[in-house]
């Protein structure tokens, strides 16, 4: 049974956010000269928040399309050329062969969901983000003696391994306040082109949202060295 595509839509957004931390963690490693050590906790707190924030940004994307259609119905110039000549007949040939009309890129609509998508989203987006790493960083601060990737795994396990008692919510407000220009500015070198792409060439949301995952990768990648310092 196939699932919903907004189930299919996380799923391949959570793997495709856990491979982007693992990547992170492998140039860290190369750029330092290191050994390779699997880090788990990272990757299972990139994952969980992609989990979370997949869905609402996948209802955007839909609520956008919805709201503000890329394509509208045109005549296509055979037809326009065949109503110019008063040819009734190539017309009725060219509606049984349906090319009587063709969609057409709405350009202010684009326009218009290129701006949405760029402002109210990505900052919201950037909030998001910056509140859930600080806070969940916070909840899982480990222990001296499991503080080591290698015991990544075990913490994982053990009971106890999130706890918000700890956060400081005022201390994460101010974290993310601090960091939202700098990531926010940050995404308006990738995520506008990306939104382009989508908006003018991707017809599906889930063919958006793939590609937004694919361009999410090297985005992780970037966002995982900035939740690492």
């Amino acid at each position: 049974m196939a699932f919903p595509p907004i189930v299919t839509a996380t799923l391949q957004s959570a793997v495709l956010s856990g491979t982007s931390n693992l990547l992170a963690q492998a140039l860290t490693a190369y750029q330092t000269d290191s050994q390779l050590v699997i880090d788990w906790v990272p990757i299972f707190q990139f994952i969980i928040y992609t989990i979370i924030s997949t869905p609402p940004n996948f209802m955007w994307q839909g609520f956008l399309e919805e709201t503000f259609p890329a394509y509208h119905v045109s005549p296509t110039k055979r037809a326009i050329a065949s109503a110019a000549a008063n040819d009734e007949k190539e017309l009725d040939r060219e509606a049984r062969e349906d090319k009587l009309v063709e969609p057409k890129l709405n350009i202010r609509n684009t326009v218009i969901k290129l701006v949405l998508d760029q402002t109210v989203g990505a900052a919201l987006n950037t909030l998001a983000f910056s509140m859930f790493m600080h806070s969940i960083q916070t909840a899982m601060t480990r222990p001296e003696h499991l503080a080591a990737a290698h015991h990544s795994g075990p913490y994982l396990l053990s009971r106890g391994a999130i706890d918000y008692g700890k956060v400081d919510w005022r201390a994460v407000v101010r974290s993310s306040q601090l960091e939202f220009v700098p990531i926010f500015l940050a995404g308006l070198k990738l995520w506008p082109m990306v939104s382009l792409v989508n908006f003018a060439l991707i017809k599906s949301i889930e063919g958006r949202n793939l590609v937004g995952s694919l361009a999410g990768v090297a985005w992780g990648i970037y966002m995982s060295l900035v939740a690492a310092r």
